[in-house]
């Protein structure tokens, strides 16, 4: 069987975050490609968000940024869970880990996507671990048995970050999105509640954000492009070769993670078909 599940070989991707906006920021130009290309793409928020406001809180803020999800989800052509654990309070607990084993086995997943255990937030670093914690035993009959296991295990990719230690983040695959950029930009504009709300108020730079929609959304698309790190360029001409890297204005990068399957370079390839020179 390999890696695959599905008569049309086509991927079964799921990306996990800590919180109803993670996902989209890490792989939310990737999602797009694949979701445009016939691929299977599911979202996974592992926290409500319930506490990721300075004017709202609880019940409330959990239902907007849950409808905020589902408006992405339309967005990018997703689907999008949120999982009714408290933002802000994430433990790596064994009960979570099954409530993420579970969502691994149902999406029946080719690859999962998750931050890496190395990060400024508590939830962001527990959900790496979780999700490692998840991996190998997403095979195991015995865990979860109510779900049946999967008869592989998955690759699992870390997205990438800025931390140095104990060891800084490896591009091992990288996506052009330039052709997706805007698309991405338009699933965290759904996001109001975090990317012209709460990030601009605990970052202090909520004198920046401008009235109306169109104005927003061109500040967003600012906002977000910077220039490109040089490891993600040299991985990018590994996988398109130099000159179609040359071109490309934004990426997305994946290490990957030890604990799943170990893909070839034409595991890699199928599994990500826009990797193409």
């Amino acid at each position: 069987m390999g890696l695959y599940t599905s008569a049309q070989e086509k991927s079964r991707i799921i990306v996990i975050g800590a919180h109803p906006d993670d996902c989209d920021s890490d792989a939310g130009g990737t999602a797009a490609l694949l979701a445009s290309m016939g691929h299977a793409v599911k979202f996974v928020a592992v926290t409500n968000g319930d506490a990721g406001h300075h004017k709202m809180q609880g019940k409330a803020l959990a239902e907007r940024r849950y409808a905020e999800t589902q408006e992405v989800a339309k967005r990018l052509g997703v689907k999008y869970d949120v999982l009714d654990n408290h933002d802000g309070m994430l433990m790596p607990s064994l009960e979570v880990r099954l409530q993420i084993i579970r969502k691994i086995r149902e999406w029946n997943a080719d690859v999962v996507i998750a931050p890496r255990p190395n990060d400024y937030h508590p939830d962001h670093r527990y959900t790496g671990v979780l999700v490692q914690d998840a991996a190998y035993m997403v095979a195991v009959p015995n865990i979860a048995y109510d779900v049946p296991p999967l008869r592989k295990n998955p690759v699992f990719l870390y997205t990438i970050d800025n931390f140095q230690r104990p060891n800084p983040f490896r591009p091992d695959i990288a996506i052009d999105i330039s052709a997706v950029f805007e698309k991405k930009i338009a699933a965290l504009d759904a996001h109001e509640s975090q990317f012209y709300e709460w990030m601009p108020w605990i970052g202090h730079y909520e004198n920046e954000v401008p009235e109306g929609k169109e104005a927003r959304f061109k500040w967003l698309v600012s906002r977000y492009s910077g220039p490109m790190r040089a490891d993600v360029r040299s991985s990018l001409s590994k996988w398109y070769g130099e000159e179609k890297a040359s071109k490309a204005k934004f990426a997305e990068a994946f290490e990957i993670c030890e604990y799943g399957a170990q893909p070839s370079e034409a595991d890699i390839r199928k599994l990500f078909p826009m990797l193409v020179k």
